[in-house]
């Protein structure tokens, strides 16, 4: 069996490549810079918005994994960023059915949840967040995400093309966890999180307030548009005080993160299991990142939720993966965090 990987450099893209090699599997890569390693691996290259170069890289494979994308509203004008994520996976698609292929497993992010990068808040209306939830898309990159799912269901319609569209949170590399910087500022935010515990109920309920105040003030500047030649996020991360930088970047999602070889083996399964149709899918890990009981935070950042469709106690996830452990039979492997 052979498969075409799009954007098979990347981090997702070349652990999957090894791990399909591993499994059996021919592969071939398609991407703008012309790679020569490894020799098991055929390279293409080619653009996911060059039709044709598409289709001949699509001959003779039996599947095809769409990882190419530009992966940030931060990385190009919304312009380009809807064009090379959306249009291109249209391309891929409609290219996988001019070749006769029925099975794609495309790369879409827990941002198609419209959270993280959006100009407003989307707060949850239960917990934890599965795939039947509302979204809430405000910003260009998380809008190509969504609309990429569309796109695999219209191809489901129209020429029986099943998919999966993979919603990966923080991938991390192996071993991540483990480095002491990341360590000690895990340690840290453990600590905070603690501390706002920790304090008398009206103290908490103003840190709160205060910190939406800042929240909304932030994201009216709109701090993930393209900005060429600065790095406000940077700067912002490596200054505010950590109890903002929870707020405004790990609680957005969630506290989701996998392994990037779990993203591997999701993406294997969802090319080898047995179903039909179009399906969006949340990939994470079972503990969040923290490593923190999932119910208290839940409470503590979240605490206008009063509908908890499942138990968060331990460090629980608050983002489900039932849908894809009952669909492609996908369980973690290995934990992001300790905890549990």
């Amino acid at each position: 069996m052979r498969v075409l990987v799009t954007g098979g450099t990347g981090l997702i893209g070349k652990t999957t490549c090894e791990h399909m090699l591993i499994k059996g599997w021919q592969v071939r890569t398609l991407d703008l810079t012309l790679l020569k390693e490894p020799d098991d691996i055929e390279h293409v290259q080619g653009d996911i918005l060059h039709f044709d170069a598409l289709l001949k890289a699509m001959e003779g494979c039996d599947a095809v994994i769409h990882l190419a994308a530009l992966r940030s509203p931060t990385m190009a004008q919304a312009s380009s960023v809807f064009q090379v994520n959306a249009a291109g996976t249209f391309n891929v698609f409609e290219a996988a059915a001019k070749t006769g292929i029925h099975r794609v497993v495309q790369a879409s992010s827990i941002n198609a949840y419209g959270f993280y990068y959006g100009t407003v808040e989307h707060a949850p209306r239960y917990l934890p967040v599965d795939e039947d939830h509302p979204t809430l898309t405000t910003d260009p990159y998380s809008f190509s995400k969504q609309i990429d799912e569309s796109i695999g269901a219209y191809f489901w319609r129209r020429d029986g093309i099943s998919s999966t569209a993979l919603r990966f949170p923080a991938v991390l590399s192996p071993g991540y966890g483990e480095r002491e910087d990341v360590q000690a500022r895990r340690s840290e935010a453990r600590q905070t999180v603690d501390d706002l515990a920790a304090l008398p109920v009206g103290k908490r309920r103003a840190q709160m307030a205060r910190l939406r105040k800042m929240d909304r003030a932030w994201r009216a500047g709109r701090p993930f548009d393209y900005r060429p030649n600065e790095s406000p996020l940077t700067a912002l991360f490596e200054s505010a005080e950590t109890l903002f930088r929870i707020f405004e970047f790990d609680r957005p999602n969630f506290w989701a993160a996998l392994d990037v070889r779990d993203a591997a083996q999701s993406i294997e399964k969802s090319l080898t299991a047995a179903y039909e149709g179009a399906h969006a899918l949340f990939i994470n890990d079972r503990r969040n990142y923290l490593g923190y009981d999932g119910r208290a935070l839940a409470r503590l950042f979240f605490p206008n939720v009063r509908r908890y469709t499942a138990d968060l106690s331990g460090p629980a996830a608050l983002v489900s993966i039932e849908r894809s452990r009952s669909l492609i039979g996908f369980e973690p492997e290995y934990a992001v965090a300790s905890g549990g």
